[in-house]
């Protein structure tokens, strides 16, 4: 079963086309999609996509957002998260690459979302880019006291944060960027992964794989992203297909196994 654990398909750039987009997901064979919330105020739009049975959501707040909600509180997003079709907390964490929110504010609401994970027992989508050692650390005082599931979700950090978080039981999901030609140090850091934790994802419309890299990306492509993580796993395509399925299942139970 092929499985895009990480979509943003209410995003503008599929406004003029989104049903197309999700057909043509599935003719190429995607027979599940996680459509993934940037903010909490856009939980409906997120929302509306998951009307499709075959495509499920989070709640949570990007990073980039964190200042549109600086006192989200835990309990907000647990509420969300009784919708049946919610099956994750996040897109959620820490970016010191952009800044776009300030650092304070992304960790106090990265917190936030640490909190309704540990709350509700659904995974944690967490979001992290050049904050490898504030993050580490954050998640490791969180999971001593108290423990939950970490997807790291399109992992480009470095080996020594992707240790951190294997420890703690983190899964991770692999993206277009393992196809870059530049990408060496993030095929060496899959290399290293938990064999039975990793799945893979297309984070469209962003980050569209070789051969369409530059272009609007979409669930279609997963293929190619799946055959980059058997290529440098030294995996089979089935034996690749096979096992981020069962890493997806694992780490979000809420969705029924066909």
């Amino acid at each position: 079963m092929l499985i895009d654990s990480h979509v943003n398909l209410h995003a503008p750039q599929f406004d003029e086309d989104r049903e197309a987009v999700i057909d043509r997901a599935r003719a190429g064979g995607v027979q599940l999609m996680v459509n993934i919330c940037d903010r909490v105020s856009n939980y409906a739009a997120v929302r509306e996509v998951a009307r499709h049975p075959d495509i499920w959501a989070t709640v949570g707040t990007h990073p980039h957002e964190a200042k549109e909600n600086p006192d989200l509180a835990a309990q907000t997003l647990v509420d969300l998260a009784r919708d049946p079709r919610v099956v994750g907390i996040g897109e959620c964490g820490l970016d010191f690459h952009y800044d776009l929110s300030p650092r304070d504010i992304q960790a106090k609401v990265f917190a936030a979302h640490i909190a309704a994970a540990q709350q509700t027992g659904l995974p944690l989508v967490v979001h992290t880019r050049e904050a490898d050692e504030t993050m580490g650390e954050m998640l490791e005082a969180a999971h001593a006291r108290r423990p939950f599931r970490i997807l790291m979700h399109c992992y480009t950090s470095g080996p020594e944060l992707a240790r951190r978080a294997a420890a703690l039981g983190a899964w991770f999901s692999v993206s277009g960027i393992a196809t870059f030609k530049a990408a060496e140090d993030v095929r060496e850091v899959i290399r290293q992964m938990p064999e039975d934790r990793i799945m893979v994802e297309t984070d469209c419309p962003y980050l569209a794989p070789v051969p369409y890299r530059g272009r609007r990306n979409e669930p279609a492509f997963l293929p190619h992203v799946l055959a980059k993580l058997a290529e440098v796993r030294g995996w089979s395509l089935a034996e690749a297909e096979t096992r981020t399925e069962n890493a997806f299942f694992a780490v979000f139970d809420r969705i029924p196994r066909p």
